[in-house]
This record gives structure tokens, sequence and C-alpha cells, in this order.
């Protein structure tokens, strides 16, 4: 069995400049699943730094269709379709999503790119949409995709069983909704977005955004019996503080482990 990690190409949100936007590859040592990629080919050199390379991705998920997640994926669609033609990938790529997400993607993709190019879609570039509460594998990960239950986007979360029998757990970018409460309850590792600290809430306005704070991913998290909580899509003006002064704020009401991760830095799911 291989080593399980979670590598955070990008941990910001969607106007963050000092920091890439949220986004990360899931690795079992056998099997790699991307989620979401940012908002430009920015995350092309993000995977360059991680040393992770695109030919070794098979597998894209994308959670919903704003700018700071899907733009990115237009370029890893483009990249892996370049390294198709200079025989550089084996093997199919296959990007999974909700309707809207495909939808918008494969315009995007048609509209931009050559002949030749979008030749390769449909073919050796799959776009396969996934519904509500549907499973789906990616390698030796089990994936159970969810509707967020979004008021702003129609996104989907997701619960991953990896190989080593922990539960990863993604809520997407905006707060929990209780009616996801199985997919998420009791979680080994939970990903949640806390757009800034709620000291700073006058400051940034999480609310008025449709996000949530540290102190409030913190309340969550123990409320759940999750064990480990990850904080991301924050911020990017409090950089230096940001992993200290999270990670404090949650821990105020979790009595579980926080980790606030920095672009590229890489958790260990075992």
């Amino acid at each position: 069995m291989g080593r399980n990690t979670l590598t955070l190409l990008g941990t910001g949100n969607a106007i963050a400049t000092r920091c890439y936007n949220t986004c990360f590859v899931i690795d079992t040592g056998t099997s790699r699943c991307l989620v979401d990629a940012g908002g430009g080919n920015g995350i092309l050199v993000q995977l360059e730094k991680a040393g992770i390379d695109l030919s070794t991705i098979h597998d894209l998920f994308v959670t919903h269709a704003h700018t700071d997640h899907i733009l990115g994926a237009v370029w890893v669609v483009r990249m892996v379709i370049n390294r198709m033609k200079s025989n550089r990938y084996e093997g199919c790529f296959t990007v999974y999503g909700h309707d809207k997400v495909l939808s918008v993607l494969d315009w995007i993709c048609r509209a931009t790119f050559s002949a030749k190019d979008r030749s390769f879609l449909g073919k050796t570039v799959q776009f396969k949409e996934v519904r509500d509460k549907e499973r789906f594998e990616v390698g030796d990960m089990q994936f159970q995709c969810f509707d967020i239950l979004s008021t702003k986007e129609k996104q989907f979360g997701f619960r991953a069983n990896l190989p080593n029998g922990q539960r990863l757990v993604c809520l997407g970018d905006e707060p929990y909704n209780d009616a996801n409460r199985p997919y998420v309850e009791e979680a080994d590792w939970l990903l949640c977005e806390a757009f800034c600290l709620y000291r700073d809430r006058d400051i940034f306005k999480p609310y008025e955004k449709h996000h949530s704070t540290a102190l409030e991913a913190g309340c969550l998290a123990e409320q759940l019996h999750v064990k480990n909580l990850i904080l991301y899509h924050t911020e990017d003006h409090t950089l230096d503080t940001r992993k200290t002064a999270y990670r404090a704020e949650a821990l105020q009401h979790f009595t579980g482990r926080v980790f606030v991760p920095d672009d590229l830095e890489v958790i260990n799911l075992d």
C-alpha cells in the first residue's frame, strides 16, 4: 500500500493574489486525483513546483463553475491534449463534475481550442457527468459526491474512501448544510473553507459572500466528531500569521487536529 497524501496546490479564495486559488491533489501512491484547478495557467506552475508530473494525473474533479475553480481546468485539459499529441501521455483523461460544470468547461474548450485539439474531446479526454449521491472510482479510491445545496452556485462536494481506510470529505467552498451530515459525520479528514478569522469578520465580510470563519469551522468539526480539520479558501492579507491564528481560533471549540496549510504543503493522510 502506498503513502496517502494530500498536496494543497492552492489555498486562497477567488480574489487572492499572494497565494493560488484553492485546489489540491489526493495521492494514494498508486492513484492521483486533482480536485479543482484554480483560475488560470498558474495550475501548471503549481504542479511543477510540487513535483507532480501532469502525465501522472488521469482524473480531475471540478466542484463548481466559478472562475477560481474551473478556468485552470481548461489549461489542464489543453496541456494533457498537448502531451497526448506528442505521445507523452498514456491512457485517457477524465473530468468529473455535475452538468453545469461540464457544460461550461466543454463550451470554453470548444470555443478556444484548435480543431485538432477539439478532436480529442469525447475520445481520449472524457467529460463524465456525476449526479447527486453518485459513486465513482478513481483507481483505488472510492468517491461519493453530494450537492452542497448552495443558494449561490450549483456545487458538489465529495467523500473519498482511501485504500488505508481513511475517509476524506471535501465540503466545497461554502458553509456546511446539515442535509449532508451522513457524508461528513465522523470523517477522518475534513476540508472546510474558512474565509477569514471570526475576529476579522467586519473587515472581510464572509457572510455577505456565503462563507464562514475559522471559528465556525472548528465548531462544525467538533459537532460532527471529525478527527482532522483542514482549513483553506482563505483571504491572503494575513499569510504571515495565518497558520498560527487560524489554528488557534478553530481550536477554541475543536478538540481534534487542525491543519492550516500553505500552498504546496503536503499532508500525510496515513
